[in-house]
């Protein structure tokens, strides 16, 4: 049986003893390996292009080109490459920004080797993940700025119902198990409406169908569990 390709991850972080760390880490792995280490937003663009990697780890404040604008020119590449936001500073300004440059997660970098493991490969599967310390804060950042500016997400007219409905519990942060409990239906049937509206809303993975919820005003803090 042949193997699986191992997923291939892309460091930036202008820190090089962090970097180093995380090279140990991630090549010690079965099924990951490192394709390249950037100190820079700028080299984490150029590394990201040549290497094509499968998921990118990214720190926010690095030298000239800031892992901000470097997730947003990553992310506008068709290479597919998913970046999974990794900093110290978990600041409300810093996750909004991120997730609508098209990052696909949030963690803090205190989180534990085992977790920061397991969340690369969430993202290299397509999924989007958040670390629960700054998931209501996200939400508090939408409801706070959503008001005040026009709606920049896609609309959300070409929804049914249930997609509306599902989309309404992914940006709560239901899982699909806790979404097919909710509706009474099965996962697979969740797993297709959550296919559908990635489709029509033109999404990356989860963590965009919450921006495109909370920016067609589908959603309000409100409306969402604690």
């Amino acid at each position: 049986m042949t193997e699986p390709e191992p997923i291939r991850v892309l460091l930036a972080d202008d820190q090089e003893l962090l970097r180093g760390s995380l090279r140990l880490l991630v090549d010690s792995t079965p099924g990951l390996v490192a394709v390249g280490e950037a100190g820079t937003g700028a080299r984490a663009v150029e590394l990201a292009r040549a290497e094509r990697p499968d998921v990118v780890l990214m720190d926010v404040r690095m030298p000239g080109m800031d892992g901000i604008e470097a997730t947003r020119r990553i992310c506008a590449e068709p290479s597919g490459a998913r970046v999974l936001i990794l900093t110290t500073f978990d600041l409300d300004e810093y996750v909004y920004a991120g997730l609508r440059a098209g990052a696909s997660g949030f963690l803090l970098k205190n989180t534990p080797p085992a977790d920061l493991l397991a969340a690369i490969r969430v993202i290299a599967a397509g999924e989007g993940l958040l670390a629960p310390s700054v998931t209501r804060r996200l939400i508090a950042e939408f409801a706070r700025t959503v008001a005040d500016r026009p709606r920049l997400g896609p609309s959300l007219d070409g929804l049914t119902v249930r997609e509306r409905e599902v989309l309404t519990l992914v940006a709560r942060g239901l899982s699909n198990l806790e979404i097919a409990a909710n509706l009474h239906v099965s996962t697979a049937t969740v797993k297709t409406h959550i296919g559908h509206l990635l489709a029509k809303l033109g999404a990356r993975d989860r963590a965009q169908l919450v921006i495109a919820a909370y920016e067609g005003g589908l959603v309000s803090t409100s409306r969402t569990r604690p």
